[in-house]
């Protein structure tokens, strides 16, 4: 299993949650199971997601553990969604960590 970290928007996260799924592509893996690459994984990746959507919106980064050669993330990959509290974050500003189970509460109150 390899743990990925996938830069996205809140609507690439509705589009996965709907059962479409991600593309593998632009995810970041950490260098190890060390709390701090995978820290600096999602860092990586919340600063690609920053890119993706534009100053000013919320960074989206889901995190989801695949089998090696996955090219599409499905919503039952997902293991967490790091999401910023407010619009127009900072890029050291942290991330707020959800549950899968909270995706529709994350995506209503978007």
């Amino acid at each position: 299993m390899t743990r990925l970290y996938l830069p996205a928007s809140l609507q690439a996260l509705a589009r996965l949650h709907s059962g479409a799924g991600l593309s593998r592509t632009g995810a970041v893996e950490a260098e190890d199971d060390a709390e701090e690459s995978e820290y600096a994984a999602l860092l990586t990746a919340a600063v690609a997601s920053a890119e993706l959507v534009g100053h000013g919106k919320r960074r989206v980064v889901v995190v989801a553990e695949v089998d090696d050669g996955v090219e599409r993330v499905v919503v039952a990959d997902v293991v967490a969604v790091h999401v910023d509290v407010e619009p127009g974050a900072e890029p050291d500003d942290d991330l707020a960590w959800f549950a899968t189970q909270e995706i529709d509460r994350l995506l209503e109150g978007s």
